[in-house]
């Protein structure tokens, strides 16, 4: 499955957008500027989207690496 359409399962499945995911992850006190904070665990994103999404660990995983700066739908 390719990057995007991890993407595009999550928004169908949640209603959030990539850009939704990183104003949630700001707002959480993730994010520094545009990335997620060199202090920020991995794990700690994920157990976050798995609790108040219900993703599972491979969608979780996507968002991570969104929030971390790889390219996808500006949302």
């Amino acid at each position: 499955m390719s990057f995007q359409a991890y993407l595009d399962n999550i928004e169908a499945k949640t209603g959030k957008s990539p850009a939704d995911f990183r104003r949630l992850a700001a707002a959480k006190g993730f994010m520094a500027g545009s990335k997620l904070r060199a202090e920020t665990k991995a794990g700690a994103v994920v157990a976050w989207l798995k609790q108040d999404f219900a993703l599972g660990h491979g969608h979780a995983m996507a968002i991570v690496a969104l929030l971390k700066g790889k390219q996808g739908d500006a949302g």
